[in-house]
């Protein structure tokens, strides 16, 4: 199994002093937790694309080629890049560029963004935000792989002979679906034989559980082989202590956050008590054998290869949540490793 290492990059005030904390230390402090999983020994870092608040992420390209610079192994991801906002083309010369910086260490990850915020600021709606992501995708995967792109796509300018530079370092990008609750982004991502991976943030497994299995059905269909569909997971939270009871105490003002951000929308929290969120969510909060055992749960569920955890904090300190993620690569991650196959990349 391979890990990795997540931010959307949050507006957030300081967990001690509730603070605000300043925009340069925020970025600072995304730049320091990627040179830190590195050193831990992750396997990839992702930075989310957000625009709207609380999120800062709204360039990931710009802040993973700071980071390709402060780091040598770490694949960088994004998480997700919001195909269906963006110019396919414009994104093209970004993440090419970023993979030459990176000496092609970058992992895309693509979907069509969620928030009635994005909508409002780049004109798009729930209805054509699908067309959208698919019609850029297909631009996209034809301009990283060929040389000249004649089309005429729906949603842009069309292109004569176009030539996109530069021309990328991996001639084969990775690319990941990520999907929350979307039969499309699952069906794109099996038509071209590409990797998936579930949000698996919000909810209880089941919806997340069935979205996979649909995955893996229409991969069949599409003629590829079924041992070769890769799924990821995500996490909606992580802390782990040498007992459970010290992980669940120490996790209460993160999940007093989580209350507060739905209070914020005027939504009804899906977890309304922390051991509901311990026991029904994607969290991971426990003792080093309660995280393990229930990866493996989730594992029986999704078959997932690939597992993703929170970069920052959070609600806990920093102190807090530094020790939580050396305990995970001292005492959890390498009995998965060990116990859950690898996906069949030599390169992640």
């Amino acid at each position: 199994m391979k890990f990795l290492a997540i931010t959307l990059i949050t507006d957030s005030a300081d967990p001690v002093t509730g603070a605000p904390t300043p925009t340069r230390q925020r970025f600072r402090e995304v730049v320091d937790a990627a040179v830190f999983a590195e050193q831990l020994g992750f396997d990839g870092f992702g930075v989310g694309e957000r625009h709207e608040r609380p999120f800062l992420s709204s360039s990931p390209p710009v802040v993973l080629s700071h980071i390709a610079a402060l780091t040598r192994r770490i694949r960088l991801f994004t998480a997700v890049t919001t195909l269906s906002l963006l110019d396919p083309v414009r994104a093209y010369e970004d993440y090419a560029t970023l993979d030459h910086l990176s000496d092609g260490r970058l992992e895309l990850m693509i979907g069509k963004g969620n928030g009635t915020g994005l909508r409002e600021l780049f004109q798009v709606t729930p209805e054509d935000q699908w067309e959208r992501n698919s019609e850029s995708y297909e631009l996209f995967r034809r301009l990283w792989r060929e040389d000249k792109v004649t089309a005429r796509p729906r949603f842009r300018p069309e292109l004569t002979a176009a030539e996109a530079l530069p021309r990328p370092f991996q001639r084969e990008l990775r690319v990941w679906h990520g999907s929350a609750t979307s039969w499309e982004s699952v069906d794109l991502a099996a038509r071209h034989g590409d990797p998936l991976f579930s949000a698996n943030v919000t909810h209880p497994i089941g919806p997340y559980a069935e979205l996979i299995r649909h995955y893996r059905e229409r991969w069949e269909h599409h003629g590829h082989d079924p041992a070769h569909a890769v799924v990821g997971a995500g996490t909606a939270g992580y802390h782990a202590a040498p007992t459970s009871q010290r992980a669940v105490a120490a996790y209460r003002p993160a999940f007093a956050r989580y209350l507060a951000f739905h209070e914020q929308l005027g939504a009804a929290p899906v977890f309304p008590t922390l051991e509901d969120f311990v026991e029904r969510s994607s969290a991971l909060i426990g003792s080093p054998q309660q995280v393990i055992e229930k990866v493996h749960r989730y594992h029986e569920e999704f078959g997932h290869t690939v597992l993703h955890l929170q970069a920052e904090p959070g609600g806990l300190t920093h102190a807090e949540h530094r020790a939580s993620l050396e305990l995970f690569q001292s005492q959890i991650a390498p009995v998965l490793r060990r116990e859950i196959p690898d996906p069949p990349f030599s390169d992640l």
